[in-house]
């Protein structure tokens, strides 16, 4: 049988079991991505040697039958460091230099038993909402014309395409969930301080986190990326997860977890249009937020209807941070290699900088007001994750400033909010839009919140299943 298309957790049940091997896994999603990432262009750099004998040692290591992710491939997003390749993190300009040493998050992938298949594209310096750079316009599995949305794109359209079960990305103002919902997969981004961040931190606000077709496996891999085993499904669920058995490197080998039928009683705040007085929610997108909230009413939780918008203030810091991550991030870079999008945000940035707007404007006002206005009586709150469908496939960093901007803000302008507040939130498929787009709703919940989070979803997964893969055959 084809493992092509199988959840991570199916795949390292059948390798820990002696149904398949790493090596055959590997090799199949390796010649799957050869037939498909011609259309899409997902990947930046296959590592089809390097994975093929990563695979080999992974079959032949001795704690195999512990291992939670055993055999299964991954694909990182390329602003992380890979031992024995380069971060160019979507950008000519940066060094070619190949990492000595895995970041912290890859090495666990990596100890748990999963395998790093390729290194996945980003827009230039991880800056925009879109997937396009020097290397690849990446493109939408679920309609090509459009784009996977940014900027771990390349890692959700490689998930959504059925190239591998797994895949890393980063978010700093909405990178995970932005392309998860445009794509139709499955995503969360951690809180503060629970997953090793990336280099580039964005000030505190950039997490690493994973990318899934399905909440087990997202649970899963946000478990290994922690180094926190009880935030992956226990053993005995049904899901073929290993939950907390024990495995060599630095993750953890605590109990607990999620149930299938996850918790009861919470209340459920629907915020289906939460952005400020001038935007709009398609209306497609609101009605999905507020079913979503719903479905999770008729599994024993108390939906409320709120009706507070973000604050206009919180956009305007919303975007001088943003200017002020492509001003530090591009320092020491070669102006002359970066592109018009990345030189226009910085020189922006710059000047923001000048009267006193910097990447913590407005962030701690944020994160009181946000406790007691969107929180105060709420577990989690449920949003729309995009405010309009996916923009076209296009080379937008050939472009200036006030286009990149206005495009990213109108389409994608509800995922900032909890970067700059610091707390956890995901993006969870639900329903079709008449465009024939996937739609995605954002989960929220204050710190600590993640475990709440990933058993919500596993209960809307439940009620309401997705397609787990655009049909590209």
């Amino acid at each position: 049988m084809s493992w092509v298309g199988k959840s991570a957790a199916e795949i390292a049940e059948a390798v820990r079991q002696g149904k398949a091997t790493a090596p055959s896994v590997v090799e199949e999603h390796l010649q799957v991505i050869a037939e498909r990432d011609g259309r899409i262009g997902a990947f930046r750099r296959v590592r089809a040697e390097r994975a093929l004998a990563e695979a080999r040692t992974v079959q032949e290591r001795e704690d195999l039958a512990g291992l939670p992710l055993a055999g299964v491939p991954v694909a990182i997003k390329d602003n992380v460091a890979v031992r024995g390749e380069a971060a160019r993190n979507g950008s000519a300009a940066t060094p070619s230099a190949a990492a000595t040493e895995d970041h912290p998050v890859v090495a666990r992938l990596r100890a748990a038993g999963a395998v790093v298949v390729g290194i996945t594209n980003v827009p230039e310096l991880s800056l925009a909402g879109f997937c396009d750079s020097v290397y690849s316009v990446t493109r939408n599995p679920w309609d090509p014309r459009r784009t996977p949305g940014g900027s771990s794109g390349g890692s959700a359209a490689a998930v959504a395409a059925g190239m591998v079960p797994l895949a890393h990305g980063t978010d700093g103002l909405g990178s995970l969930r932005i392309p998860a919902a445009c794509c139709g997969i499955v995503s969360i981004k951690p809180g503060q301080k629970v997953v090793p961040p990336p280099e580039q931190d964005w000030y505190g606000m950039s997490e690493n986190g994973p990318l899934a077709t399905t909440v087990t496996d997202l649970a899963l891999a946000l478990a290994v990326m922690a180094g926190d085993m009880s935030l992956a499904p226990p053993a005995g669920n049904g899901t073929g997860s290993p939950g907390h058995l024990e495995f060599s490197g630095d993750v953890g080998d605590r109990p607990g977890g999620l149930v299938p039928s996850g918790p009861t009683g919470l209340r459920i705040a629907v915020a289906a249009t939460p952005l400020p007085s001038g935007f709009t929610v398609d209306p497609e997108f609101q009605r999905a937020a507020v079913e979503a909230a719903h479905t999770l009413g008729g599994v024993g939780h108390t939906v409320v209807e709120h009706d507070a918008r973000l604050p206009g203030w919180l956009g305007s810091a919303a975007i001088a941070t943003w200017l002020a991550c492509a001003l530090r991030d591009v320092r020491g870079l070669d102006p002359r290699r970066l592109e018009r999008r990345t030189r226009s945000l910085a020189r922006a940035g710059r000047l923001l900088a000048r009267i006193g707007m910097t990447g913590s404007t407005g962030r701690d006002r944020w994160r009181a007001h946000a406790a007691d206005h969107w929180f105060g009586d709420a577990d989690v709150l449920v949003t729309p994750t995009l405010a309009d469908v996916p923009p076209p496939a296009e080379r937008w960093g050939r472009r200036g400033l006030l286009k990149n901007m206005r495009v990213n803000v109108t389409y994608a302008p509800a995922t900032a909010a909890w970067n700059m507040a610091g707390w956890p939130a995901m993006s969870v498929p639900y329903g079709w839009h008449s465009t024939g787009m996937p739609i995605g709703v954002q989960l929220v919940a204050p710190p600590g919140g993640e475990s709440r989070l990933l058993a919500l979803a596993l209960q809307l997964e439940a009620a309401h299943p997705w397609l787990r893969h655009a049909p590209l055959g």
